[in-house]
Order: structure tokens, then C-alpha cells, then sequence
């Protein structure tokens, strides 16, 4: 029975019923003829906006950056004692969110 639980298999086996889930699934969808409005994007019956909101990556690096400052500085925080250490660490992890807010 530990057979089964080994990787290798466990990948065929999932793989194999993905694919009858597959067929199953493309077996009882209806057959729709293709459109311009099947292929178009929905937004809640509005026009979908031609342009970007925020092109290039600036705006998630600075996210992404404030998120794994906010998350290390708390595992950081959860992992020692309550201390007068920690609370200057505290501080400047405050400060180098409000900077990273600011921008």
C-alpha cells in the first residue's frame, strides 16, 4: 500500500485522472459555435480598457518589497524575546515601511 505513495507513481496516477476528468469534462460541455463575444473579455458588460493601468514592474517591485520587509521583519520579531532590542528593530522596520510607502 506504501506504493502508492511514492512520487513517480503518484505523478501517473494523478496525471492519468486529470485526463478522464478532461474528457469527461469537454464530453458534457455544450457545443457552442466560436464568436467574437465567447473569444472577448468580460467586464461586467463593459468595454474592457485598451490601456495599461501601471506598465513595468516598478509598481510590484515596490509591493513585493514591502511585503517580504513586513513578513521577515515579523519572523524576525516572532522568533526572539521581548526585549529593549526589539523594539529599536521594531522602529526602524516602522521606518523602512513608511519609506518604502512614500516611495
Amino acid at each position: 500500500m506504501e506504493i502508492l505513495l511514492a512520487p513517480p507513481l503518484a505523478f501517473i496516477v494523478y496525471l492519468v485522472l486529470v485526463g478522464v476528468l478532461s474528457l469527461f469534462g469537454k464530453r458534457i460541455a455544450p457545443n457552442i459555435p466560436d464568436s467574437p463575444l465567447k473569444r472577448s473579455t468580460y467586464a461586467s458588460g463593459e468595454e474592457a480598457a485598451q490601456n495599461l493601468s501601471a506598465p513595468g514592474y516598478k509598481p510590484f517591485f515596490r509591493v513585493a518589497l514591502f511585503f517580504a520587509v513586513l513578513h521577515l521583519g515579523v519572523l524576525v520579531l516572532g522568533s526572539g524575546n521581548l526585549s529593549s532590542i526589539e523594539a529599536v528593530y521594531l522602529a526602524g522596520l516602522g521606518v523602512a515601511l513608511l519609506a518604502l510607502i512614500l516611495g
